[in-house]
């Protein structure tokens, strides 16, 4: 193989009460990502569409994987990559993840698959490192793994994959508003009650036990957050009225997506879907602010390949 193109998914991330350790990805949303053999040795980016990114290649997440993977198991060749960004980012949805994933994922291929999906998250987490200034893997899990993903644990890294429930959908809106990732944790708590501790961590099992028993009314039930969302969501404009909104015309629930302005809901079944869809477009059009919204599948297949020859 001397060429692949792929797909990188968009993810949410902390999924209401799972923060910086649940993530899904998405299936119609992301970005594709080419990278070619060169006989020049070194990692080049020839071509960034759709985001203002910088080329130089230790400092963009896409190439810093790239160089980093080449470093751990040398090859007889270099790279060129071209890179189109399928949203912006800053949107809450994984940017760098997307293309940190993407990476990870085509290199390895490029080399002949000698890592695992687990060694992949890894190299995708130093991109993270290089876009966001810290090594977080839940974006980079999710796009990786496909599907809900749990981050149990980081020392020693362990990430596990959780079943999606065949009817699940989400609806997200991205607002065309800037939330700088240090102002969305400069907000977070530095002490929570015991007892709201406890209702977090409740949730998060209960929605993990909810996608495994494919029960609808559980993930509703989970999909709560009582920390991370009342501190942020000032941030955000018009998100009480999104939320309920979406909760009114039938979603299980809404909520953050990341850090943010993104605000997602998922829903059982697609004409629920569209429904809590059209009612949020319509809703959001009333308040002056520029946004886009999606309406999609969970991605359970993770980073993919368009073309490879």
């Amino acid at each position: 193989m001397n060429k692949i193109k792929i797909f990188s998914p968009a993810t949410v991330a902390n999924v209401s009460c799972g923060f910086d350790c649940l993530g899904f990805a998405v299936n119609d949303l992301g970005d594709t990502m080419s990278f070619t053999k060169t006989k020049e040795k070194g990692v080049k980016i020839s071509k960034i569409i759709g985001a203002n990114l910088p080329y130089e290649s230790d400092k963009n997440a896409a190439s810093a994987v790239a160089l980093a993977m080449l470093e751990k198991h040398p090859a007889d060749f270099g790279l060129e990559i071209e890179i189109h960004k399928g949203y912006a980012p800053g949107s809450g949805l994984g940017s760098s993840a997307a293309s940190s994933a993407g990476a990870a994922f085509a290199v390895n291929e490029l080399l002949g698959k000698p890592f695992s999906q687990l060694e992949l998250t890894k190299f995708a987490m130093f991109g993270e490192q290089i876009a966001c200034g810290s090594p977080i893997a839940d974006n980079v899990a999710a796009a990786i793994y496909g599907g809900f993903i749990l981050v149990q644990q980081y020392s020693p890294l362990n990430v596990i994959k959780i079943p999606v429930p065949s009817e699940l959908m989400l609806v997200a809106i991205h607002p065309q508003v800037q939330v700088k990732t240090k102002d969305a944790r400069d907000v977070l708590p530095e002490e929570i009650p015991l007892k709201d501790a406890v209702t977090q961590w409740a949730n998060v099992g209960g929605l993990i036990s909810g996608l495994y028993a494919n029960n609808y009314e559980t993930i509703a039930n989970s999909l709560k957050d009582i920390i991370v969302e009342p501190a942020r969501k000032h941030l955000i404009p018009h998100f009480d009225e999104v939320k309920q909104t979406a909760l009114d015309y039938g979603a299980l629930s809404a909520g953050i997506s990341g850090s943010g302005p993104t605000i997602f809901a998922l829903c059982k079944g697609k004409e629920t879907a569209k429904k809590v869809h059209q009612q949020i477009d319509e809703l959001y059009q009333k308040t002056g602010i520029d946004y886009t919204m999606v309406l999609s599948k969970i991605n359970t297949q993770g980073v993919t390949i368009l073309e490879s020859n």
